[in-house]
């Protein structure tokens, strides 16, 4: 019998309902429940679903939704607080052990990686993955198999959970061509209306589709863009350098809304302040502000601008961001507000 030909592949690791399974080890008597995490854990207060168990996404629970709607889905749904320090920690220690495995390891979040595989038998290196960060954690975590980082993490999806899936160029159209086109990695539900305005909801639509119609609605660079995703065509390579990030932000969800504008203008300098102190941990200087209102009931804008220097100045940044308030509805109410800073490159 031969021996199958080594080639390279991509893997996607994505662990299963990441944070309900962290808070699912750490309280045995959570599992098989509709576990709801977000916010403060009260589904009294204004917050929103940071995710949501299988249990309780059988009930329409998901990533984003208020949890006071949650709440009337689900009343005996058990709510918990988000714990970022726990994530975090469970994150890394899966990271650690995929990094075991001699591959070259690109983190892509707390609960997802690309990897670089060089094997004859990718279902079978996807097993080994499975059975690595369960021994590790005592999680599971679903891989998809492709031949680029855009067929792999679409597969993801296509196999959870605890799964394994292979998409490549062979199968790309019998698997996603009657799709619809918020199938695809990097295709929100705004963008999809957009195409099914111009007659494009599949993905093999998409494929099909004139980059110059595309760019003419969409942006010359972003509508042909589109079509080469939904072509299954990504170029990008998996690289072990350490994610940076660009920006830090703050946000505050009020549990009233906000009728007076002196009392937003004052909360924005007051997120600005506490964005500053994380950039200046940092060592890299605030070079744009942007501003995010979401006014009530639950409708979300943003706005910025550069700073005139790099700086880390508090009062400039301050300023600056309760500038951009200028140019916001100042007849509606405000049920949250958001500053974040962009960050000169790190040295």
């Amino acid at each position: 019998m031969s021996t199958p030909t080594r080639r390279r592949w991509v893997l996607h690791v994505d662990l299963d309902q990441f944070i309900a399974a962290v808070e699912v080890l750490r309280n045995p008597d959570l599992r098989g429940r509709p576990v709801v995490v977000g916010g403060r854990g009260d589904p009294t207060e204004r917050g929103v679903v940071s995710t949501a168990s299988y249990e309780a996404r059988e009930f329409g629970v998901g990533s984003g939704m208020p949890l006071r709607i949650a709440a009337r889905r689900i009343p005996d749904a058990v709510f918990l607080a988000v714990d970022a320090e726990a994530y975090s920690e469970v994150s890394g220690v899966v990271m650690d052990t995929l990094r075991t495995l001699d591959v070259v390891v690109e983190v892509a979040g707390w609960d997802e990686a690309f990897l670089d595989v060089e094997t004859g038998d990718p279902e079978a290196f996807a097993e080994t993955v499975h059975d690595a960060v369960l021994a590790a954690t005592g999680l599971h975590c679903s891989v998809g198999i492709g031949d680029n980082k855009l067929r792999a993490k679409v597969a993801t999806d296509l196999g959870k959970p605890q799964g394994v899936y292979r998409l490549t160029e062979e199968n790309w159209f019998a698997v996603m061509g009657e799709r619809s086109t918020e199938s695809l990695w990097g295709i929100g539900r705004k963008t999809s209306r957009k195409l099914a305005a111009l007659g494009v909801s599949t993905v093999r639509q998409l494929a099909d589709a004139s980059d110059r119609e595309l760019a003419a609605t969409l942006g010359p660079n972003m509508g042909p863009w589109y079509a080469r995703i939904g072509r299954g065509i990504d170029h990008s390579p998996v690289s072990a350098e350490r994610w940076v990030a660009r920006s830090h932000s703050r946000e505050t969800t009020f549990q009233r809304n906000l009728v007076d504008w002196t009392d937003v203008t004052a909360e924005v300098r007051r997120l600005a302040v506490r964005v500053r102190e994380d950039i200046v941990a940092e060592n890299r200087r605030a070079v744009r502000v942007t501003v995010k209102v979401r006014y009530a009931p639950f409708d979300t804008h943003t706005t910025s601008m550069p700073m005139q220097d790099p700086t880390f100045d508090a009062d400039m940044i301050a300023d600056q961001a309760a500038a951009l308030v200028d140019r916001l509805d100042h007849e509606r109410e405000v049920r949250l507000l958001g500053v974040r800073l962009e960050m000169t490159p790190p040295v």
